[in-house]
């Protein structure tokens, strides 16, 4: 659709807070399975003895469900947020009950131990995550959610210095759709820095982003993508760069990195899953979801500079990349 024919801000707003009050229930009780299902779990811990084999919730006190760390960081972050929004009585019970046995101070002090001795694990996408819901907890307007935020702010430490000492010494970002992409990795972490009012762990991501990236032009769009991303290598840095620059700055770094971006642009066609059962495949639909989003940012940066084209390519491509073709503007934390 035309960038005319969207939705007004007050009409998009208005129905994808209708539709997280729909869906909060539902997300809740995907919360509540994958927090109560202890394996399948992809530990991804090198052993360095036929001894040291210790089980997911040894190694992994608070989080230790949801098939790995960072997705099980992933899902207590989405509870914490579910509490925020608001959900039933008995979803938010179950919620907390879950989520303090899980939070607390000792099994947190163990996470970050664990950090601490294997510094480039889970990087940088567990990181991100894990300041993320630091973030929304410490943030949060619940007092109990608060004393689980001040339990995770040790982490924040821990996870900007090694922030710190990865962005010092690496001289090339990783850029393929996956985990350990840097810019969506750098995009999350610089989010919640700046929400927790970390100035520092905040500088030195923006600093990593223009080195990184600042200077690229003519991003191969047409390549994308790999068979199991789901990111997009180069809409990710696109969106990271909007944190980063100013609207005028922005518009003229990506009319230089994607400049013969079109609607028709394979960067932007929505992909399709052969096989659901296959995990890698499935990426795929977090590949559209996460496109969507980045797009709706990107446009709305875009916007912001009075680049009409950009932005109209943008919100274009957003609704048709979006789920079920749906164009509603996200209301809950990117």
């Amino acid at each position: 659709m035309s960038h005319s024919a969207a939705p007004s801000a007050v009409t998009a707003v208005t129905a994808g807070a209708e539709e997280m009050d729909r869906l909060a229930d539902i997300y809740a009780d995907i919360v509540l399975e994958n927090l109560g299902r202890p394996y399948p779990y992809a530990s991804h811990h090198v052993e360095t003895s036929l001894e040291g084999r210790p089980s997911p919730r040894e190694l992994h006190p608070a989080f230790h469900t949801s098939f790995d760390w960072h997705s099980c960081v992933h899902m207590t972050w989405l509870g914490v947020t579910l509490l925020g929004h608001g959900v039933s009585p008995d979803r938010d019970a179950a919620l907390r009950r879950v989520l303090a046995e899980n939070l607390t101070p000792d099994n947190l002090a163990a996470e970050g131990a664990y950090l601490l001795a294997n510094p480039s694990w889970e990087r940088p996408y567990g990181w991100a995550w894990l300041v993320r819901l630091a973030a929304t907890a410490i943030t949060a307007e619940d007092a109990q959610v608060r004393e689980w935020g001040a339990a995770l702010e040790p982490l924040v430490d821990i996870v900007a210095s090694l922030v710190a000492d990865w962005t010092a010494k690496a001289e090339f970002p990783v850029r393929h759709g996956l985990h350990t992409n840097a810019a969506f990795g750098l995009g999350l972490l610089l989010d919640a820095f700046r929400v927790l009012g970390r100035d520092r762990a905040a500088a030195v991501c923006e600093e990593a982003a223009l080195r990184w990236f600042k200077d690229d032009a003519g991003w191969p769009g047409e390549w994308e993508l790999s068979g199991q991303d789901f990111l997009s290598a180069g809409l990710s840095e696109a969106d990271l760069m909007a944190r980063v620059l100013d609207s005028g700055d922005f518009a003229a770094w990506f009319t230089r990195f994607l400049p013969d971006l079109a609607p028709g642009s394979r960067i932007l066609a929505p992909f399709t899953v052969t096989d659901e059962t296959d995990g890698y495949l499935a990426h795929l639909n977090g590949l559209n979801l996460s496109r969507a989003g980045q797009l709706i940012r990107i446009s709305a940066a875009l916007s912001a500079s009075g680049s009409p084209s950009g932005s109209s390519t943008g919100s274009s491509a957003a609704c048709s990349t979006a789920p079920r073709g749906r164009c509603w503007r996200p209301v809950w934390p990117r």
